[in-house]
């Protein structure tokens, strides 16, 4: 009989591309991981997966198994959250999926005190790309998702959740941060790195630049990465300047490394909504972490906060 940990072991791999990242995000040595997936392949007498150096591939096999283990995996933890229903308190698995930048700096504190009030849910976050993250609500996946970008699916629905502040940061000690302000056109005048095309930090730069007449195509771009806290570190290094979230930003600006500087006429927010598929209905632990989470809007926006802001973060003027 296949257990169910083999299956989060096989799918570990689809979704992370190679045994060994697979073993880091499951906590397991990388023999173990190898092991679990011998034994499958020893009980279906076929390979799921083709080696090609450290990266795998799924055979024909792996591709039929892929959904159907994402399928047994989600109702087990439909039905483990159905047997906790027979208890008074709300518990079992809850599964979020969310961008990095989000994943790392926004959703530890408000998980910390929805456990305060719900300590017998564990909630597992799990860090995808924005498409990742709306392809995993779509199949079952996650439960809920903390995306950049409303995606229109006629199963989704969102809600927004957090402004993120898109900073421009430059080494500490650029000749700017004497004046701790630019304008857009100075941007023109010096090395910028920039995040890949498909990140919503990007987008909104591109619609910023838009209303001052400039392009993306007009920046000294010396460097693109798709990493917002290795944009950070690459300012901090001297490579150039860049705009990335704030959150992302805050851990370098507090060691001194980069400094934040306004621009004239620009301010860059970029929206962070929590999506979840209505197709699905509502577990226990789901519909307690959708509630709570409207709360936690609902208590900001009366505090003509607008949106929950993370407490660790502070607020700038524009």
């Amino acid at each position: 009989m296949i257990g169910l940990q083999e299956l989060e072991v096989f799918l570990a791999i689809v979704e992370h591309g190679s045994f060994s990242e697979a073993a880091r995000y499951l906590h397991l040595s990388q023999p173990a991981v190898s092991q679990t997936i011998q034994t499958l392949e020893k009980r279906f007498q076929m390979n799921l997966f083709d080696r090609q150096g450290r990266a795998v591939r799924l055979t024909e096999a792996g591709q039929t198994l892929a959904p159907l283990a994402r399928e047994l995996l989600t109702s087990s933890r439909r039905l483990e959250e159905m047997m906790h229903t027979l208890h008074s308190e709300i518990g079992g698995r809850l599964v979020i999926g969310c961008s990095t930048a989000s994943g790392k700096y926004l959703l530890p504190g408000l998980i910390a005190r929805f456990r305060q009030r719900y300590p017998n849910v564990r909630i597992d976050v799990e860090i995808h790309s924005r498409e990742g993250v709306i392809s995993r609500l779509l199949e079952g996946g996650v439960g809920f998702g903390v995306s950049s970008k409303q995606i229109e699916h006629r199963d989704l629905v969102y809600q927004p959740f957090f402004s993120d502040e898109v900073s421009l940061i430059v080494p500490a000690g650029h000749p700017w941060t004497r004046h701790g302000r630019v304008t857009p056109d100075d941007l023109l005048d010096i090395p910028v790195i920039l995040r890949e095309e498909s990140s919503g930090t990007r987008e909104v730069l591109r619609q910023a630049l838009q209303e001052h007449d400039l392009t993306l195509d007009m920046l000294n771009v010396v460097m693109v990465l798709g990493n917002a806290e290795a944009i950070a570190m690459a300012v901090g290094e001297g490579i150039g300047a860049a705009f990335v979230s704030r959150l992302a930003a805050a851990p370098m600006i507090a060691l001194g490394r980069i400094t934040e500087v306004k621009v004239e006429g620009m301010r860059l927010c970029r929206e962070l909504f929590f999506a979840r598929n209505q197709r699905l209905p509502l577990t226990r632990s789901q519909s307690a972490f959708w509630e709570f989470m409207l709360a936690e809007v609902q208590w900001s926006s009366e505090e003509n906060r607008g949106m929950y802001r993370n407490p660790n973060v502070s607020s700038s003027s524009a």
